[in-house]
């Protein structure tokens, strides 16, 4: 097995996919698994994923990118493109059925635990929406969290990515009809198979140094 370096290396965002390849579904599978299990703070999981695979979908959201025509061909020539949301409201209910799913997964040894998880998620979640009031800001540091697992994980199984920031936010929100949902678009993430038009795959990849990155006390 190749050492993590090498994929870390390997990957890259490509910027011009070929519109002729298309993801195998098994691998697609394996993408939904890369998100559903990615980490959360207090197993939050304040998210939700749009896949597009159909031309029809794809053009979808590609129309939230009209000001940002330059990401419109990454969208639309992708195999497959995600729209990553974060909820509007981390609300009680949504942390009553995370509940439900931590102890159907057997993760309490008795109501005790359970009640103990509920509490101590309780709390970070109450400071952030109560003491803090950076909610919704603190949902979205999450699902970029799934947005880096899902990016390394695409290099693991030979798939090439673009994450996009250039849209429409607004708009795209409006497309999906993601408010009346209770989610918002964070980020969009197309996946493929670079074109081999695409410049970005030909350039050395450039980072600042170790020893400017790192402090080891």
């Amino acid at each position: 097995m190749q050492p993590l370096s090498f994929y870390t290396n390997k990957r890259y965002t490509t910027k011009a996919f070929d519109p002729n390849r298309k993801i195998d579904q098994e691998k697609i599978e394996e993408i939904k698994q890369l998100l559903r299990m990615s980490p959360s703070s207090t197993n939050s999981q304040p998210w939700h994923f749009v896949l597009a695979s159909t031309d029809e979908g794809k053009a979808k959201i590609a129309e939230a990118t009209s000001d940002f025509a330059f990401n419109t061909p990454k969208i639309l020539n992708a195999s497959h493109v995600l729209v990553l949301c974060a909820k509007t409201s981390m609300d009680d209910a949504h942390l009553q059925k995370l509940l439900e799913q931590e102890a159907a997964d057997g993760r309490f040894a008795d109501e005790q635990a359970k009640q103990g998880q509920h509490n101590g998620r309780s709390f970070f979640v109450n400071m952030h929406r109560v003491e803090l009031k950076d909610a919704q800001h603190w949902m979205e540091k999450q699902v970029y969290l799934a947005m880096g697992t899902l990016l390394l994980g695409a290099s693991l199984l030979d798939i090439d990515a673009c994450p996009i920031e250039g849209f429409n936010a607004t708009k795209l929100n409006q497309v999906l009809d993601l408010p009346a949902q209770g989610y918002a678009a964070t980020v969009v993430v197309s996946l493929g198979y670079r074109s081999e038009e695409d410049f970005n795959a030909k350039l050395p990849k450039s980072r600042l140094p170790i020893e400017t990155l790192f402090t080891e006390i």
